[in-house]
């Protein structure tokens, strides 16, 4: 969809050049430049969120993950257990040498009842962050994300309190709806605590709900540890990472101030999901910006 809105987008992604953090947990280089200068996504940064392999999960957890780890990924974003334990989970992980750096878990359960339990297995899963995928419908005013985001602050002090990171919030197209001149997504931004409260910034989604993500970059630096990597097909709908509309080399040139640690690669309804697992990896890895 190479409108000129996208268009207006890229514009506004393009900006001051910044070399690349360091994946969670791993010793990276602060820049990951190749011979000509231009950065690359560190290999440790590039992961799947699991979310994309569900239907092969659920035939074969430990199986997939060892595709995945084949094709070169170093992390998952845990999204669904398909019946394990966050300890099995872990053993598979170990034995092929990937490494969670997240799981998705309800805001019910973490506002609730369960907070402890879902902090201890993200400890087990050897995990860094907690994160909610999305807020319920009855919330989705202004004045429902602000008790989101008072909520948001406590699970964040839970989460740290526990040695974790901060938690994140997924978003999608929704969440970028104005009401009375104000996003519902900014009110979570603007009313979290930096220190307790991130976003796993789904660049798709975003972008779907007319937001920009290089802006949300330049103007919230570091509060955007982790990304999902999902493209935008010509009709609005998902397809592999690089074969879409979106830019991600210009967004990517504000990766680094917005504190991007994670690249994870999703694709909600993959026709084949080890093509998309490959096409994806294979464009992240050459990519040069």
């Amino acid at each position: 969809m190479r409108s000129s809105g996208l268009n207006g987008t890229r514009r506004a992604f393009l900006g001051t050049s910044l070399g690349l953090a360091a994946a969670a947990g791993t010793a990276l280089p602060a820049r990951a430049d190749d011979m000509s200068g231009r950065r690359r996504i560190p290999r440790g940064g590039i992961g799947m969120h699991l979310y994309t392999m569900r239907g092969a999960l659920a035939q074969d957890f430990a199986g997939t993950l060892e595709q995945l780890a084949a094709i070169g990924y170093a992390t998952v974003g845990v999204s669904g257990r398909h019946g394990y334990g966050a300890a099995d989970i872990r053993r598979m992980l170990d034995a092929v040498g990937l490494r969670a750096v997240l799981e998705h878990v309800s805001y019910d359960t973490l506002k609730g009842a369960g907070l402890p339990q879902a902090l201890a297995d993200l400890h087990t899963l050897g995990a860094k962050w907690p994160v909610v995928p999305s807020l319920p419908g009855a919330l989705h005013t202004p004045d429902g994300f602000r008790e989101a985001a008072r909520e948001f602050n406590r699970i964040g002090q839970a989460s740290r309190d526990a040695g974790l990171g901060r938690l994140l919030f997924h978003n999608h197209g929704t969440d970028h709806v104005v009401v009375d001149g104000t996003s519902l997504y900014d009110i979570l931004v603007t009313e979290t605590d930096p220190e307790l409260v991130g976003f796993e910034l789904d660049v798709y989604w975003a972008t779907k709900g007319g937001a920009d993500p290089a802006a949300y970059f330049v103007r919230h630096p570091r509060r955007f540890p982790a990304l999902h990597v999902k493209d935008m097909a010509a009709d609005g709908g998902f397809a592999d990472v690089g074969s879409g509309t979106l830019d991600f080399a210009a967004m990517f040139e504000h990766a680094r101030v917005g504190g991007v640690r994670q690249w994870l690669v999703e694709h909600d309804s993959p026709a084949d999901p080890f093509a998309t697992a490959r096409n994806s990896y294979a464009y992240l890895a050459a990519l040069r910006y």
